[in-house]
């Protein structure tokens, strides 16, 4: 029985999986988005949302942490000094999948793009965090301001 299994096989040794989900990290910490496959697509959003976390955290531990998974000393100082305060007010969801139509052409593999929102270029917008929101009605809009509405 599966329990309590963190990560999928991916048909590889645990070594070269982890060695593909470092370099894969690494590529879209580097250009922000990636075309994969599927299931990697869903594995390595684990390890770049980890990532984002040990960015927003920015102390010494946890840069040392993002190093030891990084691969490239650029793609580390990108994360600390670009993606750590882009996601400051966001509470996860730094990742986002786009499942493609088309499918891989030697063994029809389902496609996917994997991207960070908030990138500047991004054809969808993401929803904003909520400390950036606007209000959506006039009761919003009332709390906001310290009046409570009559009902």
């Amino acid at each position: 029985m599966r329990k309590r299994i963190k990560f999928r096989k991916l048909g590889r040794t645990p070594k070269h999986k982890w060695a593909m989900l470092r370099n894969m990290v690494t590529s879209l910490i580097k250009h922000e988005r990636i075309e994969t496959t599927l299931p990697k697509a869903k594995e390595l959003k684990y390890v770049a949302e980890k990532m984002v976390g040990h960015a927003k955290d920015g102390s010494l531990h946890a840069r040392r942490q993002a190093d030891s998974v990084l691969r490239e000393k650029p793609a580390l100082s990108k994360l600390f000094e670009v993606l750590g305060p882009r996601y400051a007010d966001r509470e996860g969801g730094y990742t986002r999948i786009l499942k493609l139509s088309k499918f891989r052409q030697g063994d029809r593999a389902p496609m996917a793009i994997i991207e960070y929102v908030d990138r500047p270029g991004e054809v969808r917008a993401a929803r904003p965090p909520p400390s950036r929101r606007t209000p959506q009605n006039l009761r919003e809009v009332l709390m906001d301001v310290g009046i409570n509405p009559i009902y």
